[in-house]
């Protein structure tokens, strides 16, 4: 399976190159030009499923000695989690709510689709939190400033 998705991703992104070269203004140019993005699209998914999944899932580790499950780490969840969430939530109702004033509400419904893995993370961020065994409610500005 790994040689023939990395075969027809190859096949794909050439197909891509080609179709590439023959844009043009006209409609057949712009048929091109779909033929194109979705070639290279679909091509680079499954040159990079060729390479990385399956190679992955090809090598799995030595055979290990069962081992006995440790029981569950309560996890403290710091209140930092809520700020960066809820922050970030509200950045994007900012965003949205500005775009939809100020060039109408298709460009808000644009916007909120490119930002929805943000609103996603942010959503996961304080939905953490709340559903957390024990919170610690102390923000420590330090620790989100901090390098690692």
């Amino acid at each position: 399976m790994r040689w023939l998705a990395l075969a027809a991703g190859a096949v794909l992104v050439t197909v891509a190159f080609l179709a590439g070269g023959r844009v043009a203004d006209t409609r057949e140019g712009l048929i091109y030009e779909v033929i194109a993005l979705f070639a290279g699209l679909a091509g680079v998914i499954l040159v990079l499923y060729g390479w990385v999944v399956s190679a992955a899932r090809a090598h799995p580790g030595a055979p290990s000695v069962p081992v006995k499950p440790a029981p569950p780490l309560v996890r403290v969840r710091p209140a930092n989690d809520l700020l960066i969430g809820a922050g970030g939530l509200a950045v994007v109702a900012i965003l949205v709510i500005g775009a939809g004033l100020s060039a109408g509400i298709l460009w808000a419904l644009m916007g909120l689709v490119l930002l929805l893995p943000m609103i996603i993370g942010c959503a996961y961020l304080c939905v953490r939190f709340f559903r957390a065994q024990e919170r610690d409610w102390k923000l420590d500005l330090r620790d989100l400033t901090r390098r690692r």
